[in-house]
């Protein structure tokens, strides 16, 4: 079994960089003709509420399944067996909050963007201003895990090695997603992440029935040679605790890791803005419905590819590998098909990234134009309705151009901490804001306001003062240890902290608007007064 970077080297680079470049034009040519129904605020940030419920849950999926989930999580279970799977399932259940709590009532409740629903029963412009704050922290955040991560699939997937190769390519990528918001907006990044989706779960499911059918589509099988493999962790693959079990800060961390992912989900600004897209609360419904059942057989089959590639490809050539255990599925797919596979493997990869950081680049540069530049800065009062949506356009260039540059210098950083970052914001900052909002009566500005900064505060320090940053086996800091908090994720302090200070600044305010709050339970549970669609 040869390494990965020796099979991708010459004619492989070459077929992936082309089933890439097929991708893209493909893509490219549907941006270019859904932008011919581009023309409102409404059609921008949230395509005219056009899309169906199914569609929505499958642009919903691509947009969740980034790249760390398909190569991260297939990699965690071939090194770490079942302790890798419990990101999936941390991933998963997290869409039953968005589904219970938040998906319907948010779009009765709003119109384009988190702070819609914040402002609808406060004062307006510090509200808003906070929302949009934390909306950009989180959407930075992921948006920089996204493009560093790029810069490692270069080396691992196209054989490109050297900064200025990689910084090339994370360059291109920047601006193919920049295209696809500046033209398409929010339809045509739908239909990216759409297309995405169903690459992504096509390949996925090619490579389970593959990997099955080498053993008889005996799954004890399977599991077996993954466990009989030299220099693994053999039975420990079966059972928890090969990761996470090694004494209780670990499994602390993997709790707080766990509650954050879980409640992190619900409070992501792209997934939020995606309840925008559908014509009713119904539709918004059936697309989390939707999305819950693709990704639960995503990560099914993940479970099959991870073993898979325990079993075929053995935890030395993957630890071994460029990218290490990133390197799972790529050299899996190495080993069923060759080249053509694992051409077909690294373009899904990169289609991942674009379709997650076009979604990511909308929301960030919707969230500046809508609450702060026309309802902050201009108090809502526009008099040129086009004026909102070419700042949006010109925020994305900004917010493009930022995270090109952030994405080449921390293409050799440890990413996982940015990630566990944006969902610690998400599940701190946000969550607690939105579900106050939409179940709590009393809850005022100033509540909002403690509630959104103070968990993000929280979250940010206990990150930079974690092992994740210095200190731990693997910082974005070495040869440095500064760190005082013992866990890599903050969520198990943070979230408790950023509720007890909402709760807290509202029971210290006087502020409370209960007309207000009556008007907003009966519009999020009735849909009376909501945004209808504007096109079809």
């Amino acid at each position: 079994m040869s390494t990965l970077a020796a099979g991708v080297e010459g004619g492989n680079a070459a077929l992936n960089i082309s089933i890439f470049a097929a991708f893209v034009v493909i893509t490219l040519v549907i941006v270019f003709r859904a932008s011919r129904n581009t023309k409102t605020a409404s059609d921008y940030y949230a395509a005219g509420r056009a899309f169906s419920g199914p569609q929505n849950g499958i642009a919903i999926s691509g947009d969740y399944l980034s790249a760390a989930s398909f190569l991260g999580i297939a990699g965690a279970i071939a090194i770490n067996g079942y302790d890798g799977f419990l990101y999936s399932i941390g991933f998963l259940v997290a869409w039953l909050v968005a589904l219970l709590l938040v998906a319907e009532l948010l779009r009765n409740t709003g119109k384009f963007t988190m702070g819609d629903v914040l402002a609808f029963r406060m004062r307006q412009r510090p509200v808003r201003a906070a929302a949009a704050i934390s909306t950009l922290a989180v959407s930075f955040f992921y948006l920089l895990a996204q493009m560093a991560g790029a810069g490692g699939l270069v080396n691992l997937l196209l054989g490109i090695k050297g900064a200025a190769g990689q910084a090339a390519i994370i360059a291109a990528v920047g601006v193919v997603m920049i295209i696809y918001v500046l033209i398409g907006g929010m339809r045509g990044t739908t239909w990216v992440q759409i297309i995405k989706a169903a690459l992504l779960i096509a390949g996925a499911f090619a490579m389970t029935i593959w990997v099955l059918g080498k053993y008889g589509f005996n799954l004890s099988a399977l599991l077996q040679q993954a466990v009989d493999q030299p220099k693994g962790k053999g039975e420990a693959l079966l059972s928890p605790g090969a990761q996470y079990g090694k004494n209780g800060t670990s499994k602390l961390d993997f709790l707080s890791l766990g509650i954050a992912l879980v409640l992190g989900t619900a409070g992501l600004p792209h997934v939020l803005m995606r309840f925008y897209t559908v014509p009713t609360a119904k539709d918004a419904r059936r697309s989390v419905v939707w999305a819950i059942v693709l990704i639960g057989i995503f990560y099914l089959f993940t479970l099959v590819l991870g073993y898979g590639a325990g079993a075929l490809v053995g935890p030395t050539t993957i630890n071994g590998a460029p990218g290490g255990v990133n390197s799972a599925a790529p050299l899996l797919a190495q080993e069923l098909g060759g080249p053509i596979l694992l051409g077909f493997i690294a373009a899904v990869a990169f289609a991942t990234i674009l379709a997650v950081v076009a979604g990511l680049t909308i929301t960030a540069s919707a969230s500046f134009a809508h609450d702060v530049y026309a309802n902050v800065i201009k108090k809502g009062k526009i008099k040129d309705p086009n004026a909102e949506v070419r700042v949006a356009r010109i925020t994305a260039l900004v917010i493009g151009a930022v995270a090109i540059v952030g994405g080449i210098l921390a293409k050799d950083q440890n990413v996982a901490f940015l990630v566990a970052l944006a969902f610690a914001v998400a599940a701190s900052a946000n969550l607690p804001t939105i579900l106050y909002s939409l179940f709590w009566k009393r809850f005022n500005t100033q509540g909002a306001l403690w509630s959104i900064y103070g968990g993000l505060i929280v979250t940010i320090v206990l990150i930079v003062f974690s092992p994740a940053v210095s200190g731990g086996s693997k910082p974005m800091i070495k040869g440095v240890d500064f760190h005082w908090f013992p866990l890599e994720n903050p969520g198990l302090v943070s979230i408790p902290v950023s509720f007890f200070l909402g709760w807290l600044g509202t029971v210290l305010s006087k502020e409370h608007n209960e007309a207000k709050y009556a008007e907003m339970e009966v519009r999020s549970l009735t849909g009376a007064g909501a945004e209808k669609a504007t096109s079809h």
